[in-house]
């Protein structure tokens, strides 16, 4: 079968999936929103456990990173990732998921060469570059003032 290109194009077209981009994007806005809901109300809880602003900012953090390492462990996660895509990936529980989820792909490997070798290999670039990017903004701020 010989096919020009401007065929080839025609033939692609007709038969790639459709975009989603409108559903994609509700999905995100309607997911990413509610973790962020939930965590301003873990923070206000624990305000009103009589933690101060700072402490409750810090115990909030703790919380969303241990309910999306739960959530990952039970399966839960990739479930709303389905729904709300790039909605989960932005809140700290992304970054959560990120080191959960490799640990535990990868825990039948054994501790070392399994769980703790793979559980940065997401996340760890993110960590990297995050330092560096700070690291260089710290310096040009030092640098400014």
């Amino acid at each position: 079968m010989n096919m020009t290109n401007d065929e080839y194009r025609r033939y692609a077209e007709r038969h790639a999936p459709r975009s989603r981009v409108g559903r994609n994007c509700l999905g995100a806005f309607l997911v990413g929103g509610a973790i962020c809901c939930l965590g301003q109300l873990i923070f206000t809880l624990w305000q009103a456990a009589g933690l101060d602003e700072e402490a409750a900012g810090t115990a909030e953090a703790i919380t969303l990173v241990a309910l999306g390492a739960l959530l990952t462990a039970l399966g839960v996660y990739d479930d709303l990732a389905a729904v709300g895509r790039a909605g989960t990936l932005v809140p700290i529980t992304g970054f959560s998921n990120s080191v959960a989820a490799p640990a535990l792909e990868f825990k039948t490997e054994g501790l070392i060469t399994g769980t703790a070798v793979k559980m940065f290999s997401i996340a760890g670039p993110v960590i990297v570059f995050g330092l560096a990017a700070g690291t260089v903004y710290g310096l040009i701020l030092c640098l400014l003032s």
